[in-house]
């Protein structure tokens, strides 16, 4: 029979195992799926508006000088222009975020 303190010895050195366990883990894959996703969305939606918005200043500055549909189209390019702007910086933020959170873990390890 193990002594008890010995016994004592096996449960914290199986708890500091567990411990080690978890943190080479890292985030459970659904969480970094989810973070794909959220991205993925998120540059959709900023392309989107930016052309949305490009069309409705360019449409509203169309209808108010009656040049229909040279302000439109200039400003619906521009406002893609923006939208790709806006997901590159998004990619770069997200890139940034995964090197920063890739780096701890490594130097933890």
């Amino acid at each position: 029979m193990p002594e008890p303190d010995e016994g004592a010895r096996l449960r914290a050195l199986d708890q500091r195992l567990q411990e080690l366990r978890r943190n080479e883990e890292g985030p459970p894959r659904g969480q970094a799926s989810h973070r794909q996703a959220e991205l993925g969305w998120r540059m959709v939606i900023e392309l989107v508006s930016g052309l949305l918005v490009g069309f409705a200043i360019g449409y509203g500055l169309d209808s108010l000088f009656g040049t229909l549909p040279v302000l439109m189209v200039i400003f619906t390019l521009l406002g893609f222009a923006a939208g790709v702007r806006v997901m590159l910086r998004s990619a770069a933020e997200f890139q940034a975020r995964a090197a920063r959170e890739g780096g701890e873990t490594k130097d933890e390890g």
